[in-house]
């Protein structure tokens, strides 16, 4: 980064990976409640995967900026801000549009309430891998689901930082996991990461593997982002009055409303996005989450997983390794 332009990744059409742009664009300077953030690392999430390809649930206004979660150390500030300074290191929080504020770059202004310390005892990779994936995993599962020890969690697609994350914290309150992934070829390292089961969805039946490591009664709550004709076996594999956790739509196919299984087992099926916590007007969900995510963070109980790192000028190559979904953890491009 020069003294007066960054290179930011922009798009100025949706597609493949081949659309995303690295560009030579002016510093912006903060407003009075912004903060500038020299970039150091940022993660990347399924949502932007989608934002580029034009299936997101909004659409990029062009040219477009992209990106959720970044770390690095402010080095601008705006006349209101008194809790940060420059110098500070600092990660984002997800809450804000990637079209106007996406993080892929050298350089990001955004708006002080989507920013937030981070544990020093964490590298600027791992700082940038914990406000989306946890937020996401506690909202559903300790906020809206309630886990406790006594209970049974199924989390989906569990080799994604999310899911990793979901067993972290799903382990953090004593409850039992039981992971999904599509072969074998993750099985060991889900276990690793604190599964206590998992079932390969292409070589078993999940409800009926569900019900078996249940004792036939189901799992207390789902935590799925496939959606999909899945979702059926999903509400076969829940227990009498469980919850299902819709947070994604990995399956691109229409996903069918279970009604009979419903109905007979007095299900709920939610949909949610972790911007219920951070864009809640009074705070208080987001300042519950980040307590909980931060003190996790301090004690191990949560750590970040980092599947790979790519520089800047990889920015395509990182995104086409996240579509190829063969990483565990989180895909995170250094700057």
């Amino acid at each position: 980064m020069t003294k007066n332009t960054a290179q930011i990744v922009r798009f100025h059409e949706t597609g493949s990976s081949s659309v995303l742009k690295i560009e030579s664009l002016p510093l912006t300077e903060p407003g009075p409640d912004e903060v500038r953030i020299k970039v150091e690392a940022f993660g990347l999430n399924r949502a932007e995967i989608m934002f580029r390809s034009g299936a997101y649930l909004v659409a990029p206004t062009f040219p477009s900026r992209i990106g959720y979660e970044a770390s690095g150390t402010i080095d601008s500030i705006g006349s209101n801000i008194t809790d940060l300074q420059i110098g500070d290191r600092v990660s984002t929080i997800p809450a804000l549009s990637m079209s106007e504020y996406g993080v892929y770059g050298e350089s990001v202004t955004l708006d002080a309430s989507a920013i937030s310390k981070y544990p020093a005892k964490l590298s600027p990779v791992e700082g940038t891998a914990i406000w989306m994936q946890y937020i996401t995993a506690y909202g559903a599962l300790i906020d809206i689901g309630k886990l406790t020890a006594n209970q049974t969690v199924m989390i989906t697609a569990a080799s994604s930082s999310v899911g990793i994350a979901a067993i972290q914290i799903a382990k953090s309150v004593g409850a039992k996991v039981i992971a999904t992934t599509r072969g074998a070829s993750k099985v060991q390292s889900l276990t690793d990461a604190g599964a206590d089961h998992v079932i390969q969805t292409e070589n078993e039946t999940l409800s009926e593997k569900a019900l078996s490591l249940t004792n036939d009664q189901g799992v207390d709550l789902v935590f799925d982002p496939i959606g999909g004709p899945m979702l059926e076996e999903l509400a076969l594999a829940t227990k009498q009055q469980g919850l299902i956790i819709e947070y994604g739509a990995l399956d691109e196919r229409p996903t069918p409303y279970p009604l009979f299984t419903a109905l007979g087992k007095g299900l709920k099926i939610q949909g949610y996005t972790l911007f219920e916590i951070t864009q809640d007007p009074d705070r208080d969900r987001l300042n519950k989450a980040k307590k909980f995510i931060f003190e996790g963070l301090e004690s191990g109980k949560l750590k970040p997983v980092i599947d790979r790192t790519f520089p800047l000028e990889q920015i395509k190559e990182a995104h086409d390794h996240l579509e190829s979904n063969e990483q565990i953890g989180k895909i995170v491009v250094t700057v």
